[in-house]
């Protein structure tokens, strides 16, 4: 069973909301984590910082552990990723102090799939053929 995301986590929210949510809380130290707009897959942590959000992005090993990008510890969990960087002098411009919690529950968005051209008629010899499947390449 997947570990269940922290309450930090906002999902596919833009840079632009996550500075705003950020501006509001307006503490040195306020954090969240989102999804990254240019890596798909990847995470982002931003932590807040004399009004400048300073954003950290997260990967997944393979085997599910997290790391900030460009260091060599390794976390289970997203919770013990934020716990160690909830101490002073672990390498972020500001230690994580108050995390900025999602106010709902997240909304999955799955990529839309892509709409298949319809056949125009006379198109295919066996298109009125009820045995007829329509194939497409992978």
């Amino acid at each position: 069973m997947a570990a269940a995301l922290p309450v930090c986590f906002h999902g596919a929210i833009s840079k632009k909301e996550c500075e705003e949510l950020l501006g509001q809380k307006n503490k040195d130290g306020a954090y969240l984590i989102r999804d990254s707009e240019t890596i798909r897959g990847a995470l982002c942590l931003c932590v807040y910082k004399k009004k400048v959000v300073y954003t950290y992005r997260l990967l997944q090993t393979c085997t599910g552990q997290y790391t900030l990008q460009g260091s060599e510890a390794f976390f289970k969990t997203l919770d013990d990723l934020v716990r160690n960087y909830k101490r002073k002098n672990q390498g972020l411009a500001m230690h994580l102090r108050h995390s900025v919690k999602r106010k709902s529950a997240l909304l999955i968005r799955y990529p839309t799939p892509p709409q298949r051209p319809r056949a125009e008629e006379g198109d295919y010899a066996n298109a009125s053929d009820p045995d007829y499947v329509e194939v497409y390449p992978e």
